[in-house]
Protein backbone atom coordinates (compact mmCIF):
# COMPACT_ATOMS: atom_id res chain seq x y z
CA UNK A 1 0.00 0.00 0.00
CA UNK A 2 3.10 2.30 1.03
CA UNK A 3 4.61 1.53 -2.36
CA UNK A 4 1.81 1.84 -4.39
CA UNK A 5 0.70 5.23 -2.64
CA UNK A 6 3.87 6.85 -2.65
CA UNK A 7 4.62 6.52 -6.33
CA UNK A 8 1.24 7.13 -7.53
CA UNK A 9 2.31 10.49 -6.11
CA UNK A 10 5.23 10.49 -7.63
CA UNK A 11 3.51 9.86 -10.99
CA UNK A 12 0.98 12.13 -10.58
CA UNK A 13 3.40 14.78 -10.01
CA UNK A 14 5.67 14.42 -12.80
CA UNK A 15 2.49 14.34 -15.19
CA UNK A 16 0.70 17.33 -13.66
CA UNK A 17 4.71 18.93 -14.02
CA UNK A 18 5.71 16.87 -17.42
CA UNK A 19 6.38 20.12 -19.12
CA UNK A 20 8.57 21.24 -16.65
CA UNK A 21 10.25 17.92 -15.59
CA UNK A 22 14.41 18.66 -15.84
CA UNK A 23 16.15 15.52 -18.15
CA UNK A 24 17.59 13.56 -15.37
CA UNK A 25 14.08 13.72 -13.20
CA UNK A 26 12.76 10.76 -16.20
CA UNK A 27 15.23 8.50 -14.16
CA UNK A 28 13.36 9.53 -11.36
CA UNK A 29 9.95 8.54 -12.52
CA UNK A 30 11.34 5.91 -14.07
CA UNK A 31 12.08 4.69 -10.89
CA UNK A 32 9.02 4.91 -9.65
CA UNK A 33 7.23 3.05 -12.99
CA UNK A 34 9.65 -0.14 -11.31
CA UNK A 35 8.47 -0.12 -7.73
CA UNK A 36 5.09 0.07 -9.08
CA UNK A 37 5.76 -2.63 -11.12
CA UNK A 38 7.07 -4.51 -8.11
CA UNK A 39 4.58 -3.88 -6.34
CA UNK A 40 1.61 -5.13 -8.33
CA UNK A 41 3.32 -7.91 -10.26
CA UNK A 42 4.68 -9.69 -7.18
CA UNK A 43 3.48 -9.08 -3.95
CA UNK A 44 -0.02 -9.37 -4.05
CA UNK A 45 1.01 -13.51 -4.89
CA UNK A 46 3.59 -13.43 -2.16
CA UNK A 47 0.79 -12.30 -0.10
CA UNK A 48 -1.43 -14.30 -0.77
CA UNK A 49 0.91 -17.43 -0.70
CA UNK A 50 2.41 -16.44 3.02
CA UNK A 51 -1.89 -16.55 4.10
CA UNK A 52 -1.72 -20.43 2.78
CA UNK A 53 1.76 -21.28 4.30
CA UNK A 54 2.85 -22.56 0.77
CA UNK A 55 3.38 -21.11 -2.58
CA UNK A 56 0.35 -20.64 -4.72
CA UNK A 57 0.09 -21.63 -8.54
CA UNK A 58 3.17 -23.88 -8.80
CA UNK A 59 5.96 -23.57 -11.19
CA UNK A 60 4.36 -21.41 -13.54
CA UNK A 61 3.43 -18.75 -10.56
CA UNK A 62 7.12 -19.35 -9.21
CA UNK A 63 8.79 -18.26 -12.75
CA UNK A 64 6.67 -15.69 -13.55
CA UNK A 65 7.22 -13.89 -10.09
CA UNK A 66 11.04 -14.63 -9.87
CA UNK A 67 11.34 -13.14 -13.18
CA UNK A 68 9.26 -9.97 -12.55
CA UNK A 69 11.40 -9.91 -9.03
CA UNK A 70 14.56 -9.76 -11.34
CA UNK A 71 13.33 -7.52 -14.19
CA UNK A 72 12.01 -4.75 -11.75
CA UNK A 73 15.41 -5.42 -9.72
CA UNK A 74 17.91 -4.66 -12.32
CA UNK A 75 15.68 -1.74 -13.75
CA UNK A 76 16.33 -0.24 -10.32
CA UNK A 77 19.64 -0.72 -9.74
CA UNK A 78 20.73 0.41 -13.34
CA UNK A 79 18.47 3.46 -13.29
CA UNK A 80 20.42 4.13 -9.99
CA UNK A 81 23.72 4.08 -11.09
CA UNK A 82 22.49 5.78 -14.51
CA UNK A 83 21.19 8.57 -11.55
CA UNK A 84 24.51 8.22 -10.19
CA UNK A 85 26.55 9.46 -13.57
CA UNK A 86 24.35 11.94 -14.81
CA UNK A 87 24.53 13.79 -11.19
CA UNK A 88 28.69 13.12 -11.56
CA UNK A 89 28.37 14.33 -14.85
CA UNK A 90 26.47 17.72 -14.31
CA UNK A 91 27.67 18.56 -11.19
CA UNK A 92 32.02 18.25 -12.90
CA UNK A 93 30.50 20.26 -15.96
CA UNK A 94 30.33 23.50 -16.58
CA UNK A 95 26.84 24.73 -17.21
CA UNK A 96 26.79 24.74 -21.12
CA UNK A 97 27.93 21.06 -21.21
CA UNK A 98 24.96 20.36 -18.00
CA UNK A 99 22.71 21.32 -21.07
CA UNK A 100 23.89 18.58 -23.15
CA UNK A 101 21.80 16.08 -21.04
CA UNK A 102 18.81 16.18 -23.35
CA UNK A 103 15.56 14.91 -22.47
CA UNK A 104 15.77 12.29 -25.68
CA UNK A 105 19.62 11.65 -23.95
CA UNK A 106 17.70 10.21 -21.11
CA UNK A 107 15.10 8.19 -23.00
CA UNK A 108 16.79 6.50 -24.82
CA UNK A 109 19.16 5.62 -21.21
CA UNK A 110 15.82 4.77 -20.33
CA UNK A 111 15.07 2.55 -23.03
CA UNK A 112 18.46 0.92 -22.36
CA UNK A 113 17.89 0.34 -19.21
CA UNK A 114 14.83 -1.60 -19.95
CA UNK A 115 16.21 -4.03 -22.61
CA UNK A 116 19.45 -4.66 -20.44
CA UNK A 117 16.80 -5.31 -17.71
CA UNK A 118 14.61 -7.46 -20.01
CA UNK A 119 17.70 -9.28 -21.98
CA UNK A 120 18.62 -10.64 -18.11
CA UNK A 121 15.25 -11.49 -16.62
CA UNK A 122 14.72 -13.51 -20.00
CA UNK A 123 18.06 -15.31 -20.11
CA UNK A 124 16.85 -18.59 -17.25
CA UNK A 125 13.74 -19.36 -19.67
CA UNK A 126 16.16 -19.66 -22.56
CA UNK A 127 18.75 -22.05 -20.88
CA UNK A 128 21.06 -19.95 -19.17
CA UNK A 129 20.57 -19.90 -15.35
CA UNK A 130 17.57 -20.91 -13.37
CA UNK A 131 14.83 -19.81 -11.72
CA UNK A 132 13.14 -21.49 -8.21
CA UNK A 133 11.88 -21.40 -4.80
CA UNK A 134 13.05 -18.95 -1.57
CA UNK A 135 14.65 -21.34 1.16
CA UNK A 136 11.33 -20.35 3.14
CA UNK A 137 8.82 -21.65 0.32
CA UNK A 138 6.49 -18.80 -0.02
CA UNK A 139 8.34 -17.37 -3.02
CA UNK A 140 10.42 -17.45 -5.67
CA UNK A 141 13.54 -16.10 -7.29
CA UNK A 142 17.11 -16.70 -8.74
CA UNK A 143 18.08 -20.44 -8.19
CA UNK A 144 21.27 -19.81 -6.08
CA UNK A 145 21.96 -23.23 -5.07
CA UNK A 146 22.90 -24.40 -8.43
CA UNK A 147 26.08 -22.22 -8.32
CA UNK A 148 27.91 -25.30 -7.74
CA UNK A 149 25.51 -28.30 -9.13
CA UNK A 150 26.04 -27.06 -12.92
CA UNK A 151 28.32 -25.00 -14.73
CA UNK A 152 25.44 -23.05 -16.33
CA UNK A 153 24.49 -22.31 -12.95
CA UNK A 154 27.49 -21.09 -12.11
CA UNK A 155 28.28 -19.17 -15.19
CA UNK A 156 25.31 -17.60 -14.82
CA UNK A 157 24.98 -15.79 -11.46
CA UNK A 158 28.63 -15.30 -11.32
CA UNK A 159 27.82 -13.01 -14.50
CA UNK A 160 24.84 -11.78 -12.97
CA UNK A 161 26.57 -11.15 -9.70
CA UNK A 162 29.58 -9.27 -11.14
CA UNK A 163 27.11 -7.15 -14.30
CA UNK A 164 24.38 -6.27 -12.48
CA UNK A 165 25.01 -5.79 -8.86
CA UNK A 166 28.78 -5.37 -8.53
CA UNK A 167 29.59 -3.13 -11.39
CA UNK A 168 26.46 -0.70 -10.99
CA UNK A 169 26.72 -0.40 -6.94
CA UNK A 170 30.54 0.47 -7.66
CA UNK A 171 29.85 3.12 -10.32
CA UNK A 172 27.37 4.69 -7.65
CA UNK A 173 29.67 4.66 -5.29
CA UNK A 174 32.38 5.84 -6.91
CA UNK A 175 29.94 8.77 -8.64
CA UNK A 176 29.13 9.73 -5.31
CA UNK A 177 32.48 10.17 -3.91
CA UNK A 178 33.75 12.40 -6.50
CA UNK A 179 30.68 14.59 -5.97
CA UNK A 180 31.17 14.18 -2.33
CA UNK A 181 35.27 15.54 -3.17
CA UNK A 182 33.96 18.06 -6.04
CA UNK A 183 31.38 19.81 -3.62
CA UNK A 184 34.06 19.68 -0.75
CA UNK A 185 36.57 21.54 -2.94
CA UNK A 186 33.96 24.17 -4.68
CA UNK A 187 32.88 25.20 -0.81
CA UNK A 188 35.95 25.67 0.22
CA UNK A 189 37.17 27.85 -2.47
CA UNK A 190 34.06 29.94 -1.53
CA UNK A 191 34.82 30.19 2.14
CA UNK A 192 35.54 33.78 2.28
CA UNK A 193 32.65 34.66 0.54
CA UNK A 194 29.45 35.84 3.40
CA UNK A 195 26.65 33.97 1.50
CA UNK A 196 26.76 30.59 -0.26
CA UNK A 197 25.11 31.13 -4.04
CA UNK A 198 21.73 29.41 -3.87
CA UNK A 199 23.01 26.95 -6.82
CA UNK A 200 25.40 25.60 -4.83
CA UNK A 201 22.71 24.60 -2.26
CA UNK A 202 20.59 23.67 -4.27
CA UNK A 203 23.16 21.02 -6.03
CA UNK A 204 23.89 19.82 -2.23
CA UNK A 205 20.65 18.67 -1.86
CA UNK A 206 20.02 17.37 -4.70
CA UNK A 207 22.88 15.31 -4.32
CA UNK A 208 22.20 14.00 -0.80
CA UNK A 209 18.52 12.76 -2.04
CA UNK A 210 20.25 11.14 -4.64
CA UNK A 211 22.66 9.48 -2.21
CA UNK A 212 19.76 8.52 0.38
CA UNK A 213 18.28 6.64 -2.08
CA UNK A 214 20.97 4.69 -3.30
CA UNK A 215 21.80 3.87 0.05
CA UNK A 216 18.44 3.03 1.19
CA UNK A 217 18.22 0.92 -2.26
CA UNK A 218 21.55 -0.75 -1.18
CA UNK A 219 20.88 -1.01 2.65
CA UNK A 220 17.92 -2.99 2.22
CA UNK A 221 18.77 -5.01 -0.76
CA UNK A 222 21.96 -6.27 1.29
CA UNK A 223 20.78 -8.52 4.16
CA UNK A 224 19.50 -10.33 0.75
CA UNK A 225 22.41 -10.79 -0.88
CA UNK A 226 24.68 -12.10 2.06
CA UNK A 227 21.44 -14.78 2.49
CA UNK A 228 21.79 -15.51 -1.02
CA UNK A 229 25.51 -16.10 -0.79
CA UNK A 230 25.30 -18.12 2.26
CA UNK A 231 22.65 -20.29 0.33
CA UNK A 232 25.21 -20.81 -2.57
CA UNK A 233 27.89 -21.98 -0.52
CA UNK A 234 25.83 -23.95 2.21
CA UNK A 235 22.62 -26.20 1.97
CA UNK A 236 19.80 -24.32 1.58
CA UNK A 237 18.37 -26.08 4.74
CA UNK A 238 21.12 -24.50 6.87
CA UNK A 239 19.67 -21.58 7.69
CA UNK A 240 16.32 -21.05 9.75
CA UNK A 241 13.13 -19.99 7.77
CA UNK A 242 12.70 -16.82 9.40
CA UNK A 243 16.74 -16.20 8.36
CA UNK A 244 16.26 -15.77 4.81
CA UNK A 245 12.27 -14.49 4.89
CA UNK A 246 13.03 -11.11 6.86
CA UNK A 247 16.03 -9.93 4.10
CA UNK A 248 13.87 -11.08 1.69
CA UNK A 249 10.68 -8.79 2.94
CA UNK A 250 13.12 -5.99 4.21
CA UNK A 251 14.58 -5.89 0.33
CA UNK A 252 11.08 -5.49 -1.04
CA UNK A 253 10.39 -2.80 1.18
CA UNK A 254 12.77 -0.78 -0.90
CA UNK A 255 10.20 0.40 -2.86
CA UNK A 256 8.19 2.01 -0.57
CA UNK A 257 11.46 4.67 0.77
CA UNK A 258 11.63 6.83 -2.26
CA UNK A 259 8.45 8.90 -2.17
CA UNK A 260 9.00 9.76 1.66
CA UNK A 261 12.95 11.09 0.63
CA UNK A 262 11.46 13.16 -1.95
CA UNK A 263 9.16 14.67 0.44
CA UNK A 264 11.33 15.61 3.28
CA UNK A 265 13.92 16.87 0.34
CA UNK A 266 12.15 18.26 -2.02
CA UNK A 267 9.67 21.27 -1.57
CA UNK A 268 7.34 20.99 -4.89
CA UNK A 269 6.96 17.37 -4.13
CA UNK A 270 5.52 18.27 -1.42
CA UNK A 271 3.42 21.45 -2.68
CA UNK A 272 2.16 18.68 -5.14
CA UNK A 273 1.17 16.37 -2.86
CA UNK A 274 -0.69 18.61 -0.53
CA UNK A 275 -2.70 20.13 -3.83
CA UNK A 276 -3.44 16.40 -4.59
CA UNK A 277 -4.84 15.85 -1.47
CA UNK A 278 -6.42 19.12 -1.06
CA UNK A 279 -8.21 17.98 -4.51
CA UNK A 280 -9.63 14.71 -3.00
CA UNK A 281 -11.04 16.11 -0.21
CA UNK A 282 -12.43 19.41 -1.68
CA UNK A 283 -15.04 17.34 -3.44
CA UNK A 284 -16.31 16.03 -0.42
CA UNK A 285 -16.91 19.01 1.50
CA UNK A 286 -18.13 21.32 -0.67
CA UNK A 287 -21.14 18.98 -1.78
CA UNK A 288 -23.98 20.53 -1.89
CA UNK A 289 -25.71 17.29 -0.98
CA UNK A 290 -25.08 16.09 2.80
CA UNK A 291 -26.86 12.76 1.87
CA UNK A 292 -24.78 9.71 2.93
CA UNK A 293 -24.93 8.36 -0.45
CA UNK A 294 -23.53 11.84 -2.54
CA UNK A 295 -21.23 11.62 0.18
CA UNK A 296 -19.94 8.34 -0.73
CA UNK A 297 -19.99 8.87 -4.22
CA UNK A 298 -17.88 12.47 -4.48
CA UNK A 299 -15.28 11.07 -1.65
CA UNK A 300 -14.93 8.45 -4.69
CA UNK A 301 -14.54 11.01 -7.57
CA UNK A 302 -12.27 13.25 -5.17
Amino acid sequence: ILTILGNAAVLATAVKRSALLKPPELLTVNLAVADVGMAVSMYPLAIASAWNHAWLGGDTSCVYYALMGFLFGVCSMMTLCAMAVIRFLVTNSSKSNGNKITKNTVCILIAFIWLYSLLWSILPLVGWGYYGPEPFGISCTIAWSKFHNSSNGFSFILSMFLLCTVMPALTIIACYLGIAWKVHKAYQEIQNIDRIPNAAKLEKKLTLMAVLISVAFLSSWTPYAAASFWSIFNASDSLQPVVTLLPCLFAKSSTAYNPLIYYIFSKTFRCEVKKLQCCGWRVHYFSSDNSADNAVSTMWSG
